[in-house]
């Protein structure tokens, strides 16, 4: 049996994660709109609570990092907790945030990009996520109004913390190297998010990023490359050979990989079976001979629900809406406790927690069901492929 890690280790606890509130700058901009702007959002922090550091360092909580637009440069943090804000200039706001913005957040290799501008009504401030949520603060507000609501927004972000590294160990029972009945019904799952609309093309970072980069990248975020949408179904045959495992066992999609072709296990669909709450890992068993891929960044949300509410039988999370849906109230970044605990706690709120949809602020729906088969007879058609920004 062999055990290796899937990302960057956390070189702290979450509890002194959650306790350092620390602010740094990468560089001091020489644009007069952006100083202006890093310098507000600084005051801001540091009235929330933020400490301001000379500068950064490998235990810095949050770095505004200020880029020239054309050309941003990465800023390669050492520890994946580190919250990376990448902030350009732009003449005036864009019409397609997402467009401009995406592509220069995972250059500077940040968590969240913002893009300012001066208007003739003050400033105005759009944000790109790296789940592509995009919304706006401003114009129409003094500095300290919008720096104030600017803070709101990112602080949360900032001090949320990640669950995104694995643990594989290969000790899968042989009997499931293949898959089993639940992987199968995993695929034709996954063909039906196809056959609906709800799995978005991703940003090829191939094309955007150099070879270095897009290895950083998915060292930091813990992806295998940025796709959208999950699937998972709770395991309940026998493991033998397997230590009792800690908490909910489950077979999940893959991060990056494509939800429509859910084949191979260790690969495409990965047995979740143990959470590692010291080190904020997720444990997965795996077959011996392939090299694994990392389970979905959402894990650790899919483990909360299953652990609370047994008669859970699937979860489905989609980049798409229902109307009258109701919503966590911070846009969390995915894979963070934070995300995890808000949407657990929108479940428990349901009539039936094991038939619930709930929203993910400019982000998405996470569906539980019974099976992924009743899941898709009961909301499949009423998920459209659009998601309020707000």
């Amino acid at each position: 049996m062999v055990e290796t890690l899937g990302t960057i280790s956390n070189s702290t606890t979450g509890a002194e994660r959650d306790a350092r509130r620390t602010i740094a700058r990468s560089d001091r901009p020489a644009d007069p709109l952006l100083a202006r702007f890093v310098d507000g959002l600084e005051r801001a922090l540091v009235h929330a609570g933020y400490a301001s550091l000379p500068e950064p360092g490998a235990d810095v909580n949050v770095v505004l990092h200020p880029v020239d637009v054309a050309k941003p440069r990465p800023y390669r943090r050492k520890a994946a907790p580190t919250f990376v804000i990448a902030i350009g200039a732009l003449p005036r706001p864009t019409d397609d945030p997402l467009r401009t913005g995406y592509p220069i957040l995972v250059r500077a290799l940040a968590n969240l990009c913002v893009l300012v501008s001066s208007t003739s009504d003050g400033l105005a401030v759009q944000f790109v996520t790296l789940e592509q949520g995009r919304y706006t603060v401003g114009p129409g507000l003094s500095d300290d109004e919008l720096f104030a609501q600017v803070a709101q927004r990112v602080e949360p972000l900032a001090s949320s913390r990640l669950v995104i590294a694995n643990r594989f160990v290969t000790d899968l029972p042989e009997s499931l190297w293949d898959g089993d009945e639940q992987t199968r019904g995993m695929l034709q799952a996954g063909r039906n998010l196809d056959a609906l609309a709800l799995l978005p093309s991703p940003f090829p970072l191939e094309e955007i990023l150099s070879s270095r980069d897009l290895r950083h990248v998915k060292l930091l975020y813990g992806i295998g490359g940025l796709s959208y949408g999950n699937l998972s179904t709770r395991y309940r045959g026998p493991l033998r050979g397997v230590p009792d495992p800690d908490g909910p066992v489950y077979w999940m999609s893959a991060s990056g990989g494509d939800k429509a072709e859910l084949r191979a296990v260790g690969e495409d669909i990965l047995l979740v079976r143990g959470y590692d709450r010291a080190g904020d890992t997720m444990v997965l068993s795996v077959p011996p001979a392939v090299t694994p891929r990392r389970v979905s960044v959402d894990a650790i949300e899919h483990f909360m629900i299953y652990g609370e509410h047994p008669n859970v039988g699937a979860i489905v999370h989609v980049h798409g809406w229902i109307d009258g849906t109701t919503s966590t109230e911070v846009n969390y970044p995915c894979g963070t406790v934070q995300l995890a605990s808000s949407v657990a706690e929108l479940v428990r709120r349901q009539p039936d927690p094991s038939r619930a949809v709930v929203g993910l602020r400019n982000h998405g729906l996470t569906i539980t069901g019974h099976s992924l088969d009743e899941i898709f007879d009961r909301v499949g058609e009423q998920i459209v492929p659009r998601v309020p920004m707000v």
